[in-house]
């Protein structure tokens, strides 16, 4: 997105986003946000925060970006986390394939399908290097990992990864939260940081990265019993494209209510459903447009391993369809295997509504017997029988019974094992919670915004270019102006910006130029409302009934209405949050 796309010219001119290190040549895939892309992107974030966290009353944490590698090697990023590359013959550039398949061919979800195939289909096709030209059948495609690996203190003893996802420093710290959570499921937690891929082809502005911004939540719930409130979003109408209209030729987009899909069972689980509702009235409140968004459910190629079913966010943006959030349910993946992997127990004690009486294998090893026996294995030997006696008690019924300690068998005597059934009494038991996760990225999500709110009119017989963000995140909420810059209105101008600063609400100042020139400067960064301060506000002008009152100017239609000044801060902070209507003023 470069070379003539509006939004990136307006992006980098008005002080949204810009490529980093632009006095060294710049480095694809890191992004710098200037004055106003900081400012809404922390409103954005402000938004989504204000939903997930504060309106579900979830936790929300602030984990590091820098993780030790066992983390990744108990969460698959290690072994799974991985791009297609291929390496152009001629030039030497690499490519992601899928990308070049999916740019050259009615081919969609290239990323789905098996390497073998994507080499075929390039060859079928005679595909080149997007660099270069040169042909690249034949070209072997490779699995690249995708995280930025470093070391953690001095030398290289301590592998640690600069995170992929923001997911696994809520999983990891799981028993420590859960004793916030009082154990009480379900519990949600919210992060929103920094997540770092190192991308083969870092591409289309701020939709293809190496670090990015990501807001998830993790849902953690109780799988035979936890149920969303569903009424809540029941009504919520949006497009969705299940994955059986997908794979037909003539697959089409469905417009119901999330109540509709989960009865049809279009959308199979209560919680993705739910967080669909919720994420589709978030999306139109930054200002997404609902004629060029839907759902759209994850092929059964695309699904993750642990994945039951996953549902994307996307969002139309020149002429592509880009994923904005998924939506997936990830079962007890996530914990178990972080309780594989680690000494802690990644589980919640679930209290039975009464005691039950249950029969219960035990063993109690004579270590007199397994110590000289087995050695330095007896401990071993001793965990595995205990483990046994709970798998499979069956397994004690002879004289003998036999355990596997790495891979050695070790056969004890059923009486030097201590083996026992006995009744007890439980109050409850130990589960492993299911995990629901609602993940999006904040940066695609700010990138589609300001695309799909970028306006071009004409106003007074001149063209205008100007941002229809919705006011709660506009990177500026008002901009005041003095009509002129003296008789005394810049001193009562900037009266007015200290005044309304102190209400809490994001103001510029600009005294500069023509009062046309001015609103036109505001329009095109999104600024949903102008005051200016003039004659008639001093008692100066041609009617005194306006002394104390000043001119405010809504963005999208330039009218324009007095406000006493005593009632600005009010009126205008009732505007910005959608409590009151311009029209009404």
């Amino acid at each position: 997105m470069s070379g003539g796309n509006p939004v990136v010219e307006l992006a980098k001119r008005r002080g949204f986003f810009l490529q980093s290190a632009g006095a060294y040549g710049g480095v694809s895939g890191f992004y710098t946000f200037g004055p106003q892309g900081a400012a809404l992107k922390q409103n954005i974030e402000d938004t989504w925060r204000e939903r997930f966290t504060i309106q579900e009353g979830n936790m929300e944490v602030d984990a590091p970006t820098v993780m030790p590698e066992p983390v990744f090697e108990a969460s698959g990023h290690l072994d799974g986390f991985d791009d297609m590359l291929v390496e152009c013959p001629e030039c030497g550039e690499s490519h992601r394939a899928d990308h070049i398949v999916e740019d050259n061919t009615d081919i969609e979800e290239a990323e789905s399908l098996p390497i073998e195939e994507v080499e075929e289909i390039v060859a079928e096709y005679e595909l080149v290097c997007p660099t270069c030209g040169a042909g690249l059948a034949g070209q072997a495609i490779q699995d690249f990992n995708l995280m930025f690996e470093t070391n953690i203190g001095p030398g290289s003893s301590s592998p640690g990864y600069l995170r992929p996802e923001t997911a696994q420093g809520i999983f990891v710290e799981f028993p420590q939260l859960a004793e916030y959570a009082r154990n009480q499921l379900p519990f949600g937690v919210t992060q929103i940081g920094r997540a770092y891929r190192n991308e083969i082809s870092p591409r289309k502005s701020l939709l293809r990265v190496r670090e990015f911004t990501q807001a998830e939540l993790e849902l953690f719930v109780d799988p035979e019993e936890d149920e969303p409130d569903i009424s809540a979003v029941a009504d919520v109408e949006a497009p969705f494209y299940p994955a059986s209209e997908q794979e037909g030729d003539d697959g089409e987009i469905t417009e119901a209510t999330v109540g509709e899909v989960l009865e049809e069972g279009v959308v199979g689980d209560p919680w993705i459903a739910y967080y669909l509702g919720i994420a589709k009235q978030w999306y139109e409140s930054i200002g997404v447009d609902m004629d060029r968004f839907r759902f759209r459910q994850h092929l059964p190629g695309e699904l993750a391993h642990y994945a039951a079913d996953c549902w994307d966010a996307e969002a139309e943006v020149d002429g592509d369809w880009i994923e904005l959030a998924g939506f997936a349910y990830r079962g007890d993946y996530d914990l178990s295997k972080h309780a594989e992997h680690s000494d802690e127990e990644f589980t919640v004690f679930k209290q039975y509504d009464e005691p039950i009486t249950v029969e219960r294998a035990t063993v109690d090893p004579d270590m007199s017997y397994l110590g000289p026996e087995f050695g330095g294995d007896a401990a071993a030997v001793a965990d595995a029988l205990e483990v046994l006696a709970e798998r499979n008690p069956d397994a004690f019924d002879g004289e003998d019974v036999t355990v596997e300690v790495d891979g050695a068998s070790y056969t004890v005597p059923v009486e030097r094992a201590g083996f026992a059934v006995e009744e007890v009494t439980e109050s409850g038991e130990h589960i492993t919670p299911h995990v629901v996760e609602p993940s999006l990225g904040i940066d695609r999500a700010l990138y589609t915004a300001l695309d799909h709110c970028y306006r071009e009119d004409e106003i007074d017989g001149e063209e205008r270019t100007f941002l229809q963000l919705p006011p709660e995140v506009a990177p500026t909420t008002v901009g005041v102006f003095p009509l002129m810059d003296r008789d005394g209105l810049a001193e009562n101008a900037q009266e007015v910006v200290d005044d309304l600063r102190a209400a809490g609400l994001s103001v510029t100042y600009d005294d500069s130029g023509a009062i046309g020139r001015r609103y036109r400067r505001q329009d095109e960064v999104g600024t949903p409302f102008c005051v200016t301060v003039d004659y008639d506000t001093l008692g100066d002008g041609d009617d005194p009934d306006l002394e104390g009152t000043v001119t405010v100017r809504e963005r999208d239609t330039t009218a324009q209405r007095r406000v006493p000044i005593d009632a600005l801060a009010e009126t205008l902070t009732e505007l910005r949050d959608g409590d009151r209507h311009f029209d009404d003023l």
